[in-house]
């Protein structure tokens, strides 16, 4: 699974995996199915929302911590799956809505802690609007790449191949590698922007103020909104619909 040039995030391969197989050996011989494991994925994915509601560098403490369990369970899932050979189309389906819900639900509870909703002044909702902006591109990220399996099933063609994905036109390929190699685009996935949000919430604790949280929600809006375009365009001008 590590070897995996993409579906792997970097998370399991640097940590995660190595703690998820010491968690399956005691769940194996156990009646919990892969598909309990992934709704319990889900399940802490979606509390990363009320986590981070919670004031100062405690909740994004907690909302880095429901990522992970999520992450943890991600891996515990697959592994025990394949080990049992227990597949399941059912369990395919609720781990991609999983992933959409993380996702969205951190960025949702960026948008409302930055808005101060347990301060004493005025709650600005601009703030919970632009992070749920930022969460509806994240959400259009992975229908967009989702929906070209959709486009090729009703169409009759075969799943599309990895190589597939390169550009055809070598500028449009230049660029698409320069964008991975920023990486700028994974600051809106759950477990990278939970832990930016983790960063942004101790120097607003040292500064006794959401400066940095509100300025971390307009830029992921802005990455989300600018990233949501770009990926379409690659999709479109790459071999996935040919």
């Amino acid at each position: 699974m590590k070897d995996r040039r993409s579906g792997e995030h970097w998370a399991g391969r640097l940590y995660m995996r190595e703690i998820s197989l010491r968690i399956d050996r005691h769940l194996v011989n156990t009646r919990v199915t892969p598909n309990q494991l992934t709704y319990l994925m889900t399940v802490f994915g979606v509390l990363a929302a009320p986590a981070l509601l919670v004031p100062g560098v405690p909740g994004a403490v907690l909302g880095v911590l429901m990522v992970q369990l999520y992450l943890l369970f991600d891996c515990v899932d697959g592994e025990l799956a394949r080990w049992r050979k227990q597949y399941s189309m059912t369990g395919v389906y609720v781990d991609r809505v999983g992933a959409y819900l993380c996702d969205a639900a951190v960025l949702v509870g960026f948008g409302l802690r930055a808005a101060d909703l347990w301060g004493t002044g005025r709650i600005d909702w601009l703030w919970a609007f632009l992070g749920t902006l930022a969460a509806l591109g994240a959400i259009l990220i992975k229908a967009e790449t989702d929906l070209v399996g959709v486009a090729r099933h009703q169409t009759g063609k075969p799943p599309v191949q990895e190589s597939a994905a390169e550009p055809r036109s070598s500028g449009m390929a230049l660029a698409r590698r320069a964008a991975a190699a920023l990486k700028f685009h994974r600051l809106i996935l759950g477990v990278e922007a939970s832990l930016l949000i983790l960063a942004l919430a101790v120097v607003d604790e040292i500064r006794g103020d959401l400066f940095f949280s509100r300025l971390g929600v307009a830029v992921l809006a802005g990455i989300a909104l600018l990233q949501t375009l770009l990926h379409l365009v690659s999709i479109l001008v790459s071999s996935r619909l040919k």
